[in-house]
């Protein structure tokens, strides 16, 4: 009796061992609960799809959080980013499902702060100096007042839910260069790269220093800028300016969902 009793116990420790080992444990078949925050670039506009009950959020099943979601199987999925979100609507909106279990959260957040929308319009429809100008201006912002914000957001993050792993999401340049491309002047388009450029390096030492993990989507994305001739990103959208200099569907899960599986 002891030695089946023995023969047992060891039996069952061997098999423990091996559910570890290959990740068969009842322990691995659920991820812990994760939490989609954002902006328009996470909710998925431009995807199409769009969840009704979403509304003016404009959350796509297309969008890189729903993609990781529906292949990861969480426990728990809250999909709150919000098309048009700025860091105090993150703050005052999207945070009530964060709690110490969760086990994810991602986020893109800063590009409305920033003035994405107006410095979009300004070079699209004004001259070369206007759109410099204006571009200048939105680094000025990044420089001086963005920091904080995007301190106050990962703060209250860390506060709220503190033993996630964060995933804070950058910006794609938005223009392949060096190419005949009809629309904006050369100058303009590496103007506004040089741009996405300055808010992704403000974005990552805001999310280094909380010990967030950046996802850097500009290399998912190169040969899929505008004028690339696969374009990943809409450009100007007269029947739909929403979508505007947004993501495709194929730049959800090209160019944003590989980042966040990398780095979850």
């Amino acid at each position: 009796m002891r030695r089946s009793r023995l023969a047992a116990y060891v039996g069952s420790l061997l098999l423990a061992v091996a559910a570890v080992l290959t990740g068969t444990g009842t322990a691995h078949a659920a991820t812990a609960p994760y939490v989609a925050l954002g902006d328009s670039y996470s909710s998925g506009v431009g995807a199409g799809s769009y969840i009704s009950s979403s509304g003016d959020c404009k959350q796509s099943t297309k969008a890189y959080p729903y993609l990781w979601a529906a292949a990861h199987s969480p426990s728990a999925f809250s999909f709150k980013a919000c098309s048009g979100a700025r860091t105090g609507d993150v703050l005052a909106n999207q945070l009530g499902t964060l709690t110490t279990s969760t086990g994810l959260v991602s986020i893109s957040i800063g590009g409305n702060d920033a003035g994405f929308s107006d410095v979009m319009t300004t070079c699209v429809l004004q001259s070369d100096s206007a759109c410099l100008s204006r571009i200048n201006t939105a680094k000025a912002y990044v420089d001086s007042t963005l920091p904080g914000q995007l301190d106050n957001v990962y703060s209250a993050i860390s506060g709220k839910a503190p033993n996630a792993h964060v995933v804070v999401l950058g910006y794609p340049r938005f223009y392949k260069l060096g190419t005949t491309c009809v629309g904006l002047s050369e100058t303009k388009r590496k103007a506004i790269n040089d741009a996405a450029d300055y808010l992704d390096t403000a974005t990552a030492k805001a999310a280094a220093d909380h010990g967030f993990t950046f996802g850097d989507v500009r290399t998912t994305f190169t040969g899929h800028e505008l004028c690339s001739g696969s374009a990943w990103l809409h450009s100007l959208n007269l029947l739909n300016i929403g979508e505007s200099y947004h993501p495709t569907a194929a730049g959800q899960s090209g160019g944003y969902l590989p980042v966040l599986t990398s780095a979850a």
